[in-house]
Formats: structure tokens, sequence, C-alpha cells
């Protein structure tokens, strides 16, 4: 036999002794204090938490059991008691000494109250950010006979638990005492305290005060009785003021009973941009979570702040934010339904309030409409647009004119809008965000209605043309321009229209801007590519600079006798009318009016000498 022993004989592994964390308090209290709180004010919060929750395991057990609250600040030192559940010594041990674990675990607490609020058991640490010993004196209401029990932690980790005679806390209840540590004490000022407790607690359901200041006002000013809708309107106007520091425009009542929501939105008076994160305040349970709730609405109702109580949604672990879940995404669908509801009862019932919210905020309701077929239904006649007429809603557009002639791009718009609407064409400016899509969406909702893309094409017909005995008296003086303007890829057309200070007029559409387009880069293309993109070449209308017949200018400057002198001023009619239409310019643009402009100083200096 080998003297080796075999595998099944090998002596088995000793077992491991299992091994704890160790948990640097200090480390941990920094980590609380720049990383997971945004603010040392957070302490008072979980001091209050702690009382209302241990106020409401009470009264779980005992339904008439005194509700208090009372918060002493003085000399850099406060102290908070409660007349809740208390803890006993075993308690102590179990839920303070032990990092993680939350008093809302325990027997009894669970079923009192939603765990969410205490679920994280980190709440009390948040006091060592600005205090360097915690001192808690706690007496039963479960566990009569146990006597009062002092539990003392400083933020190195080290505790001490002692009991102490019945004298020192007769009743149930808790008291925290805190003594400021160096640099903090202005977080422990009796101003500061009862100004974060207002902060906090002004929706607590208990009796909450900074000594002989109550905190808490129930009912919140949305649920309280008025003698009638305008001193309502009046009473949260003032609430809107006080918490968000504007008027609102209007207000819109959010109930959500399945979710336990109920609060307002408040309309904010003043345009916003799209893109600007709302911050809404929120309450879990009465008690303040966040002012900067930004995924609480759908994005398109970035026009409203919210101030409303919940419990049902759940806190991120700092207990300053909403975890996003399926239950803030039920809660924010149904959120915007109540207001999508506000949009639809206006545009039912009260046109005059609808017409001033939409002057304001008509963008986030276009937004809206582009994914909601039946807001579109409800809105898009409301909407206004910007029109060859003045800024009117499609209703009243579509009534005047029985085509809607849209241009895509604001610069097409603004070439045209002055003849347009001399000429009895209604066009709307199609070129903001929505604007285009919406309009085309028109005869969805007014079935009947015509919308159509405005072209050059539909501008010049609509012009007078030109008796043409006249225009072949001009005919030298046409050639001269059109051979100025050919190499820009721009033809030369005579009519007569209003108004008569308008002396040419730059049209193109977006097939001739396209065919420009590929022109310059064939210029400035290699033989190869040119060769390419001369093979895209388009059939597509060339721009057209049309010249007005009935203004003064153009009727003087067709009757030089100079062919080279009618081409530059051919030129600088080209370049005004680019201005004038608001349209970037080419670089060959810019040449152009450079030549131009000390063409025609060359002209005039030269005419000068001449008379001279």
């Amino acid at each position: 036999m080998d003297s080796q022993t075999s595998p099944a004989s090998q002596p088995s592994p000793s077992p491991q002794s299992p091994h704890t964390f160790q948990v640097d308090l200090r480390g941990l209290v920094d980590l609380l204090s720049h990383h997971l709180y945004s603010s040392p004010k957070v302490y008072l919060r979980e001091l209050l938490q702690n009382a209302v929750d241990a106020v409401t395991a009470r009264r779980a057990d005992e339904p008439g059991a005194p509700a208090r609250v009372r918060l002493y600040a003085e000399g850099g030192a406060l102290r908070v008691e409660d007349t809740g559940v208390g803890l006993t010594e075993a308690d102590v041990h179990s839920l303070l000494a032990t990092i993680g674990r939350s008093s809302k675990r325990a027997e009894g607490l669970e079923e009192a109250r939603s765990d969410f609020l205490g679920q994280f058991g980190i709440g009390l640490l948040a006091c060592f950010v600005v205090a360097e010993r915690i001192r808690v004196v706690s007496r039963s209401a479960r566990t009569p006979g146990a006597p009062p029990v002092e539990w003392t932690a400083s933020d190195d980790g080290s505790y001490t638990v002692r009991t102490l005679p019945d004298a020192e806390r007769p009743e149930p209840g808790t008291t925290v005492h805190l003594v400021a540590r160096v640099g903090a004490a202005e977080w422990l000022a009796p101003g500061r305290v009862a100004q974060l407790a207002r902060e906090f607690g002004s929706l607590l359901p208990y009796d909450v005060r900074v000594g002989d200041e109550a905190v808490s006002g129930l009912p919140a000013p949305w649920d309280r009785p008025y003698p009638g809708p305008a001193a309502r309107r009046v009473a949260l106007a003032r609430h809107c003021h006080d918490l968000f520091g504007f008027t609102p425009l209007d207000t819109i009542d959010l109930s959500v009973p399945l979710a336990g929501i109920r609060g307002v939105a408040y309309v904010l008076p003043s345009a916003v941009s799209p893109a600007q994160r709302a911050g809404h305040r929120v309450h879990l349970k009465g008690m303040l979570l966040t002012e900067r709730a930004e995924q609480l609405l759908p994005d398109w109702a970035f026009f409203v702040r919210c101030v409303l109580d919940t419990d049902a949604l759940r806190p991120t672990a700092s207990r300053e934010a909403l975890y996003e879940d399926e239950t803030l995404a039920g809660v924010r669908e149904a959120l915007g339904e109540r207001i999508r509801a506000w949009l639809t009862g206006l545009a039912a019932g009260d046109p005059e309030r609808l017409a001033a919210f939409l002057a304001v905020h008509h963008l986030g309701v276009k937004s809206l409409a582009r994914h909601d077929p039946e807001m579109l239904r409800v809105m898009l006649p409301w909407l206004p647009f910007e029109t060859t007429d003045g800024r009117l809603s499609l209703e009243e557009f579509a009534q005047r004119h029985p085509v809607v002639h849209l241009t895509r791009t604001v610069e097409e718009y603004r070439q045209v809008a002055p003849i347009a609407s001399a000429q009895g064409i209604g066009v709307i400016n199609g070129g903001y965000t929505y604007d285009s899509e919406l309009v085309r969406a028109l005869p969805s909702v007014r079935p009947g209605t015509v919308v159509a893309e405005l072209d050059a094409e539909t501008v010049t017909a609509h012009l007078d043309a030109v008796d043409p005995a006249e225009e072949l008296a001009l005919s030298g003086f046409l050639a001269a321009a059109r051979a100025r303007l050919d190499p820009l890829g721009c033809d030369v057309v005579l009519r007569a229209f209003h108004p008569l200070s308008v002396p040419a007029l730059h049209l193109d559409d977006r097939d001739a801007r396209h065919e420009q387009a590929r022109a310059d880069a064939e210029e400035r293309a290699d033989d190869l590519w040119a060769g390419i993109l001369g093979s895209l070449r388009g059939s597509a209308p060339r721009a057209r600079l049309v010249l007005n017949h009935l203004n003064p200018l153009v009727r003087r400057i067709s009757a030089l006798p100079d062919p080279e002198l009618i081409g530059t001023a051919a030129e600088s009619l080209y370049g005004q009318a680019l201005l004038m239409a608001q349209r970037p310019l080419r670089p060959a643009d810019s040449a152009l009016l450079n030549r131009a402009f000390i063409g025609l100083l060359e002209w005039a200096t030269h005419s000068e000498d001449g008379r001279s």
C-alpha cells in the first residue's frame, strides 16, 4: 500500500468562522453629509419623522393616546420630545445601536404605517452631521413596567445604555437631546429650527410645536372649506405666492384617491422653456420630501408647479427625491390626465380663460396636441399661430381663407408675408416649433379645410401681370438684369403688386434652394465630383427676383440707358430683397452686395465729377 493518502481519506478543511463588517461611523457620517444628503438641514426632518412615527405606532395600540411633538432650541442645544410608543432597553440595543435596522420593522409598527418612510434605518445618523453626541431618553408604552432608558452615542461609534429612575421620564415617549458640534451651531439656533420645522412639518397630522409656536396647519390649503370659489382662488393664490414666489394664472385641483394623492397645480403666469425642468413640492404623509421633484408630471406639463401630499410614492435612500417605479409612472399619467381635463373644460366652457392661458403657454399645449389625438381635436382650433392676418386661432383663420397656405420656414414666411397680405393670400408661418405639423393636421379636425404649402409659383400667380406692351418696351432693361443675376441661379420677372414701397421680392422654395446648393457644391468640387453632382441636376424652378413695376425706384432704374449700371442696380435690389427676407447670405451673395455698393458709389461720384 502506498504511503500516500487516498483522496477519500484527505482531512476536510476546517470550517471558517464568519466575520462581520466593521463600520467606521465617522466615515459613514461624512458620506451621509457630503454625498447622500443635500444639506445638514435634513437632520431636523429625521427627528420629526422619528417622533411622528413613534406617535403613529402608539396610536395604533391606543387610539386615544396623546399625539404631541415639541421642539425646544436654546444655547446651541436642541431637545425634541414626543408622546410616542417609546423604547425598552432591549429595543435600544436592537434598534438604535444597529445601523441599517429601522424601528418601522419592529413588530406592530409595520402594520401601523407603510414602511417606505423608515425603511433605510439610518435617519438618526443624520443628527451626527450637526452634533458630536446624541442622547436619547425613552420609556416604552407597550411595556408599562419597564423603566426609562438612556442611550448616549458619540460619532466615534461608541455608545452607553443605562436605566433611569421613573422620575426621569414618568410618561411614555422619547426625548432626543443634541448639542451642536463646532461650526454647526447655526443649525440648532432657535430661528433656524423654527424655520426648518415649518418647512418640513407644515402638513403633519399631529400637534407639532417649536416652543409655543404651532408648526402644522391642517387641513391643507386645498382641503380647507371656503365661503365660495372666489375666496378659494384668492387663498390658493396666496399659498402659491408664499411657496413659489408667483401669483398663478390659474389653479388645477389634483386628486388621485387610488394613489392617496391630494394637492394643486399652479399655472405659471409667464412662459418658460419646455426644456426647463420644473421643481414640484412633494409631501409624504405630511412630511416634506422634496421641493425639486422633476419627474412628477409628463414633460409637456412644464407650465405648472405642483404641491401635493401622497402616501403611495416611494422615496430614494436620501428621502429627498422620488423613486422611479411603476407607481410613479402611474401617478404621472394620472396627474397628466387631471391637467388635460382642465384644458378640455376651459375649451368647452370658459373660452376667455382659455385664451388668456394660450396667450402665455401655447407652446406646451402644442407639444401635447402632437401626441394626443383627443387634445388635438379639442385644442387645435383654439391655438394661436402667426399669420398674414395677425396672430389668430386656426379656426378663425380658416373661416377667412378657403385655402390655408403654409410656409415651412420662418425665412420663407418673412419674404412673402407683406406681399401675400396685400394680395389677400392667407399664409401661416409654419417655421416655429410644432406649427407646420399641427397646421397640416387641421383637415382631420375641421373636415373640408384645404392646407397647401406655399411656393414661389403660387405667390407669383397672385401678382398682377404688367401690360405686354410696357413689358416689351422694358425688354432691354430686363435682359441686362437677367444677365447679371443668372450666375447666381436667379431669374428676373416683372410684376405689379402692393405695397408700392417694396421694390423687389425674392422668391424661392425648397426645391430651388436644393438646386442652388447642388450648383454651389458642383462649382467647388473637383472634376470627378463635379461630374457626379452635374448628373444630379434637377428640373426644379430657380429662385426669382420679382421687380415691382409700381415702385418709383424700379421705374427710374428701368429708364437707365447704361446696361452696366442697370446690372449693378439689379444686384443691389437682389441683395436688398435677401436682407428684407432675413435670409442667410452665401459668400457669393455677400460679394455681390459689396460689389454693388462700391459700383453705385463710383457711379454717384463719377456723375458728381461730371457735373462739376
